[in-house]
């Protein structure tokens, strides 16, 4: 497997001191190109690691698949499709390869990403947002958790006591997926790119079972777009946390579906932009389970 930090040499220059030469560890970015039943479906800027789990979260986003069952098996495959002569071994790890099962429909023409999504771009190559936007199976509306906002602030920090590729390089977003009721903090993922953290981490969920993941919060360390939101809500997630400000498409789009969506959640403060019912002092009583947030165009 390629390695996720690589070594480069820097000088640096601090004003009144000796510029000083050394070696640095900066995060490795390589392209991934994801296939499905041989037929290439996105070029995606990542940091190499969790590749399997990257791709299987990419085909929750696009509605393609829904749970573990849907998905036969996914392997790194050499740069040709068809194995030929052409096929370039030492590509082999920048090229994954997703069997779908037999009742599972493959990915329409329309859903191939023309061009390479970039680090910083999860929806590149999509023409407008109507082909981008994606109706969920699944209605987070209804799901009864509440956040008590002292709990909802400390978060980021237990992310980041989990981010030890940032702690190296610090040029790494990172997601995490919280249990409430648990208190636990599941699965945390680093990559060069926001959205690829997010598809990393529904793409554990969707290896361990877990869609529709309710009960849980994601938590992300930068900015909060649209297609972050829309990642959770094709997952099932209810609440969204981001250390950054949400676009306003990810305000109306949580407000669409029923998702809590938090912004700014840095020290002892934070922003609700949409569903905030759900946040329940603890000594407060809780959102009955009957109620739902207000939503619209979710299907059960």
């Amino acid at each position: 497997m390629t390695r996720i930090t690589a070594r480069r040499r820097v000088t640096r220059y601090t004003l009144g001191e000796r510029t000083s030469r050394r070696e640095d560890d900066l995060t490795a970015e390589e392209p991934l190109e994801v296939r499905v039943g041989g037929r290439p479906l996105a070029v995606t800027m990542r940091t190499p690691g969790h590749d399997v789990d990257l791709a299987l979260g990419l085909l929750v986003s696009e509605g393609v698949v829904r749970g573990r069952d849907d998905v036969l098996g996914a392997r790194h495959c050499a740069g040709d499709p068809a194995g030929g002569r052409g096929a370039d071994a030492s590509n082999a790890d920048n090229v994954l390869d997703v069997a779908l099962a037999a009742h599972v429909p493959p990915p329409a023409a329309s859903a191939t990403h023309a061009l390479t999504m970039t680090s910083a771009c999860g929806l590149c190559g999509k023409d407008s947002i109507d082909a981008v936007r994606q109706r969920s199976a699944f209605d987070v509306s209804r799901d009864p958790v509440t956040l008590d906002p002292a709990w909802l602030t400390a978060l980021p920090d237990r992310m980041r006591e989990a981010q030890a590729l940032f702690a190296r390089t610090g040029g790494l977003h990172a997601a995490a997926l919280v249990d409430v009721a648990r208190d636990e903090v599941l699965v945390v993922r680093e990559d060069v790119g926001r959205h690829n953290a997010v598809d990393k981490v529904v793409g554990w969920a969707l290896r361990e079972g877990r869609l529709p993941l309710r009960g849980t919060v994601l938590v992300v360390s930068g900015r909060a777009g649209f297609e972050l939101a829309q990642k959770a809500s094709m997952a099932g997630i209810p609440a969204m946390a981001a250390v950054s400000a949400p676009s306003s498409l990810a305000v109306d789009l949580a407000n669409e579906v029923g998702m809590t969506l938090a912004g700014f959640v840095r020290g002892s403060s934070f922003v609700v932009y949409a569903g905030d019912a759900r946040i329940v002092e603890r000594s407060a009583e809780p959102v009955a389970a009957t109620e739902p947030v207000a939503a619209s165009g979710a299907r059960a």
